[in-house]
């Protein structure tokens, strides 16, 4: 291949080629997408790329772009297909008179890969913990082996009220269920391994956030999904006796009872159900 250590910038990100890699540097300016500024810098392991392509683009640009291993990126498994083109980590759009340039990176890159097909594990690092974002009905955090939900009064609806504030182990889970917030119905579902067949809506589900207007965007949704799809897919499973340990917490008991004490107070919850759940929650201890 060409030199280590070329590098070949373009508006908003410059690509620097290794003998085993590629190296991704994000811009910070104003202009630059908001999830190409949180990714900072991503390194691309030849293994982890299917192929190359140069493309003519808009407005006097060509787009060179590299082509991932299908399941070899959480951050791009994460977002199934939904990420909008200015938004997409892996193409570098360049001015169209550096487009013979361009085409000889890529033809220096395409003579190097030797893999196909899907991965058989994460091969590029997702982004690192901890991790926190504001949804609209609660703030979501992940600390790397917790992923843990906090409701608000104001989005939260009666059920998750009901379940109270939510900590799942990595080792629960199988895998997340990223819908983008620029869609309708935008959410961050975590898949359970115990997982019902036909899981409640997202407004429903404890083991669900959802997303609004200025809430859980994409820059700060999408790296958090990707980092607990990864984190998922290399945890050893939990136990169903040691998932329910994680669950009885004091802390989270205690919270879960305060929680339940202000529906009942604001009139969501009977007294009988308050006193029912009450006893539930008390029992876990």
């Amino acid at each position: 291949m060409s030199r280590m250590g070329d590098v070949l910038a373009g508006f908003h990100a410059a690509w620097e080629f290794e003998s085993d890699s590629v190296l991704i540097r994000y811009e910070r300016g104003i202009r630059t997408p908001k999830l190409f500024q949180a990714l900072g810098e991503r390194r691309i392991p030849l293994e982890a790329i299917a192929g190359v392509t140069l493309t003519p683009g808009r407005r006097g640009t060509v787009v060179l772009r590299i082509e991932p291993r299908p399941g070899a990126d959480p951050l791009m498994e994460a977002a199934a297909g939904q990420l909008k083109d200015s938004c997409d980590p892996y193409r570098l759009v360049l001015p169209a008179e550096r487009g013979t340039l361009a085409e000889y990176y890529a033809g220096e890159l395409l003579a190097l890969l030797t893999e196909s097909g899907p991965a058989e594990r994460h091969l590029v690092p997702p982004p690192e913990a901890p991790l926190r974002f504001k949804a609209y009905d609660g703030r979501a955090a992940f600390d790397g082996t917790t992923v843990s939900f906090r409701w608000f009064w104001t989005g939260a609806s009666s059920a998750k009220w009901k379940a109270g504030d939510q900590r799942f182990s990595i080792g629960e889970l199988c895998g997340v269920e990223w819908r983008s917030p620029e869609v309708f119905e935008g959410h961050l579902r975590l898949l359970r391994r115990d997982e019902p067949a036909q899981p409640p809506h997202a407004d429903q589900d404890p083991a669900a956030v959802v997303f609004g207007l200025g809430y859980g965007p994409v820059h700060e949704s999408l790296p958090f999904a990707a980092a607990v799809l990864a984190a998922a897919r290399t945890s050893t499973p939990v136990p169903a006796v040691a998932a329910a340990a994680v669950r009885r917490d004091p802390a989270d008991i205690a919270d879960r009872i305060r929680h339940l004490g202000e529906l009942h107070q604001a009139g969501l919850v009977t007294d009988e159900e308050f006193s029912v759940k009450k006893a539930e929650l008390l029992a876990e201890l």
